[in-house]
């Protein structure tokens, strides 16, 4: 490992990221200098951000309530878990709304437009690699499987592709939107969906059905840079996240041709981080599902949570040479 260029990490996250502080403790054991700023929050609490241009000059400070940050210095920002960007509390309606949207386009501009830092990941990257059909295709470009999968708000269309396949048929959403029931917070899980479930509901907004891979097991892939570290996900449900106390989880290889095509898909998606889910068949086909570009990655066994913090704590301190 090399020991990287000056300047400071600055790590974009909640203060209540306890998985940020796992990266942050190897830094300051390095003895690499960092800062940490939750923009959403921070910047109506007492941090002040502060950009000017002009022509052939870029300069800015970042200043808090102990520290002061040259931005020109900045090696390395991981952009990690920071808070969205709501306005002061004390302001009400649309004074509000437009402060919040004043410190996004500006604030959040500003950090994501810092000279010669390296992103992990850069966070209009991150947003673009949400989408789920961008997935797919940058999947299919990358040379992984993918199980054949529609999206739509056909209802006939729908109901034709959940009937013409022989085996099941899952339906995921498209984006974790915030639900409620009865003030309740609800989430949608991945299940299985017969024809006569599909109604022209459907015709309300896109839906994702995709072909249920007859699995073996699930696998967690984490991506950094060129390194990944894998665990195979033993659970008794079709979606594991829904009850995560009844999962096992144990390190495992990743097949070469997976690895290149991991490695693939982050460079077309201009990502240094990815959290990648697939299914496994019992004949060791590994079929892409998604990846996150900004998953969790601490709940996994200690092993492989020491060694994602330390590849991420690299990449970050090795700056723009990672």
């Amino acid at each position: 490992m090399t020991t990287g260029p000056g300047g400071s990490v600055l790590v974009l996250t909640s203060a209540h990221d306890v998985t940020a502080d796992l990266v942050l403790r190897i830094l300051a054991e390095r003895k690499v200098p960092a800062v940490r700023l939750d923009p959403g929050t921070d910047l109506h609490t007492g941090a002040a951000l502060t950009a000017t241009y002009g022509t052939g000059d870029q300069r800015g400070t970042l200043r808090t309530p102990t520290r002061e940050l040259d931005l020109t210095k900045v090696r390395s920002v991981w952009t990690r878990r920071p808070s969205p960007f709501d306005g002061p509390p004390e302001l009400d309606g649309q004074e509000r709304r437009f402060a919040a949207s004043q410190s996004l386009w500006g604030g959040g501009g500003i950090l994501a437009s810092l000279p010669g830092a390296h992103y992990v990941n850069h966070p209009w990257n991150n947003r673009a690699a949400e989408y789920k059909p961008a997935q797919l295709v940058t999947a299919q470009r990358s040379g992984l499987s993918v199980p054949s999968t529609l999206i739509t708000n056909d209802h006939d269309r729908a109901r034709e592709f959940v009937g013409q396949h022989t085996g099941a048929v899952v339906y995921k959403p498209l984006w974790n939107t915030p639900y409620t029931i009865d003030g309740r917070a609800q989430q949608v899980w991945v299940r299985e969906v017969r024809p006569h479930e599909i109604t022209p509901d459907v015709a309300s907004c896109p839906h994702l059905f995709q072909a249920k891979v007859e699995k073996a097991f699930d696998a967690r892939l984490t991506a950094v840079g060129d390194r990944v570290f894998a665990v195979r996900i033993d659970s008794p449900d079709l979606d594991w996240r829904q009850r995560q106390s009844l999962m096992k989880c144990t390190p495992i290889d990743v097949p070469d041709r997976i690895a290149r095509s991991v490695s693939a898909y982050l460079t077309i998606s201009r990502l240094a981080f990815g959290a990648f889910d697939f299914a496994v068949t019992p004949t060791g086909d590994w079929y892409f599902l998604e990846c996150n570009p900004n998953g969790q990655w601490a709940w996994q066994p200690d092993s492989i949570t020491n060694a994602i913090a330390h590849a991420i704590a690299d990449q970050l301190q090795n700056g723009p040479e990672a």
